[in-house]
């Protein structure tokens, strides 16, 4: 069953496109953790906050993303970290156009 991981942290920017910039190779390399179909980049600066939301393919696969990435915040000095998981109703995210069955197309095996 899919998985949401909502994540979000304490943030000093930067935000925007110079966040965009900044970020590029490590949204990249987030397309390689297993069981990953997506993630949105949530930020806030006027509340200086950072986050995303994430849907896994299960719960165990979002798990062990949030203790890596936990442990990465963790290092780059990051405290405050919030996260949930939550299992997705696919039924019902259907009816409102939940993206639950799609995978962006760069992430597609050729």
């Amino acid at each position: 069953m899919p998985a949401i991981l909502q994540i979000h942290f304490p943030f000093n920017g930067p935000f925007g496109d110079a966040m965009s910039e900044a970020m590029a190779d490590l949204a990249a390399s987030i397309n390689d953790e297993p069981g990953l179909r997506w993630k949105l980049w949530t930020e806030s600066p006027e509340r200086y906050e950072a986050g995303g939301v994430y849907l896994f393919d299960d719960i165990a696969s979002a798990e062990a993303y949030l203790a890596k990435h936990r442990a990465r915040l963790n290092d780059m000095g990051v405290a405050g970290i919030e996260a949930r998981i939550f299992t997705v109703n696919e039924p019902l995210s259907r009816i409102n156009h939940g993206p639950v069955d799609q995978r962006d197309p760069v992430d597609q095996p050729e």
